[in-house]
């Protein structure tokens, strides 16, 4: 999740553990300033590989070598990839979910954001950043430093594997027309807080890139850019690869 959103409360985390101890109907409600709430339950961070999407399970075709799970949640898909034989370590910035993952058999578990220091003195092959992944940046600002701080985290030949999406169409009015504020932020910058039962978690900023967008933020930061599939609800999967 967003460097900013579990630090001091940890309302994911806690769901994500009464899942674990059996609370199969424990649910997060997601509040956000561009929608009504919704409800998230904590089980969709447990499913299996015929549960995911299809662009996840492109993804993980994609992997290669050594992996870094950004933003892993319960460690569904690195405990694909180990089951698969890949080298991962998961990280997610929510205590909650790093105390999961290990119950579960994740090897390589680490509490950080993405911006710690401590993910730098390693390299990977393939850092992969699903369920929205490129939210974690958090804003067009976020997302043009992430880029040039995975220069860091890459091996060479490494390659960042990424789902985002268009979001648009929630700007629509009823004639079709986008309606947007020009002189506002960008229009993918959302707030999201999440409550679980009483506790209720810092507003975070999670970022939507358009493809376009993401595909200019990307080339400036000196990445190759290739869209290796998207569905029918404006989500896609991208590979950047540093350019030689």
């Amino acid at each position: 999740m967003s460097p900013s959103a579990l630090t001091s409360q940890d309302p994911l985390g806690h769901a994500l553990l009464a899942y674990q101890r059996g609370q199969q109907n424990a649910t997060i409600t997601v509040y956000s300033n561009v929608a009504d709430e919704e409800p998230l339950p904590a089980a969709y961070f447990f499913r299996t590989l015929w549960e995911m999407p299809e662009l996840e399970r492109t993804a993980l075709n994609e992997c290669r070598g050594r992996v870094l799970d950004l933003g892993a949640g319960a460690g569904c898909h690195a405990l694909e990839l180990q089951s698969r034989g890949f080298e991962v370590k998961a990280v997610d910035i929510s205590p909650g979910a790093t105390q999961v993952m290990q119950e579960r058999g994740v090897g390589q578990v680490a509490c950080h954001d993405i911006y710690d220091q401590a993910l730098t003195q390693e390299k990977y092959d393939t850092v992969l950043m699903l369920m929205n992944g490129i939210g974690l940046a958090g804003t067009l600002e976020g997302l043009e430093r992430f880029l040039q701080h995975a220069h860091q985290l890459l091996a060479p030949g490494g390659q960042i594997l990424a789902t985002s999406s268009d979001i648009s169409y929630l700007y629509e009015d009823e004639d079709g027309a986008l309606v947007f504020d020009l002189n506002g932020p960008y229009y993918g910058e959302v707030e999201y807080t999440m409550q679980y039962e009483n506790e209720a978690g810092a507003t975070f900023h999670w970022i939507f890139a358009d493809p376009s967008l993401l595909q200019n933020c990307a080339e400036a930061a000196g990445y190759q850019v290739e869209f290796l599939d998207e569905d029918d609800q404006q989500q896609y999967l991208v590979r950047l690869t540093l350019k030689g």
